[in-house]
């Protein structure tokens, strides 16, 4: 599997994804129909130039999907048992269409299960910056490991 074991995620292992995503108009229409969001800063041009923004703003649903997808190769692909939580979702900067996102992580915390011995929870801070290294999102999610099997 390409994802970490639980033994694997150590506190303070990181990881700066090779994948970097630009944002396109077409992502932020499908998630935004798609969630039935009918913000017009995420879906009227005319709208959106008259705002603090002067520009369309990419749904922050996007932005959080995009920073987890893209951390799933190298963190818990085949190695996941469920995510159990996401904490402390903020967006600093907004995210405009056509920037550019890369994205790290950390694991904060990591304890075997209680009740799963073959398994553990680690919580990982993913972080994702624009292409001018602004901070543009950064969460907790909290996630039920796969340990090495025997």
């Amino acid at each position: 599997m390409a994802g970490q074991y639980f033994e694997d995620l150590t506190e303070g292992w990181h990881a700066a994804h090779a994948i970097r995503r630009t944002v396109t108009e077409t992502d932020n229409l499908l998630i935004t129909t798609l969630t039935h969001n009918p913000q017009p800063l995420h879906l009227d041009a005319d709208y959106a130039a008259g705002t603090e923004f002067g520009r369309v703003v990419v749904n922050s649903l996007f932005t959080l999907g995009l920073m987890v997808g893209v951390s799933v190769g190298d963190t818990t692909l085949g190695t996941l048992v469920a995510n159990l939580g996401f904490e402390s979702v903020r967006f600093p900067k907004p995210v405009f269409i056509g920037d550019t996102l890369r994205t790290e992580t950390r694991v904060l915390e990591r304890r075997d299960s209680k009740s799963r011995p073959d398994a553990g929870i680690v919580v990982f801070e993913h972080r994702s910056f624009n292409q001018r290294d602004e901070e543009v999102a950064i969460c907790r999610r909290i996630a039920l490991m796969r340990k090495r099997p025997a």
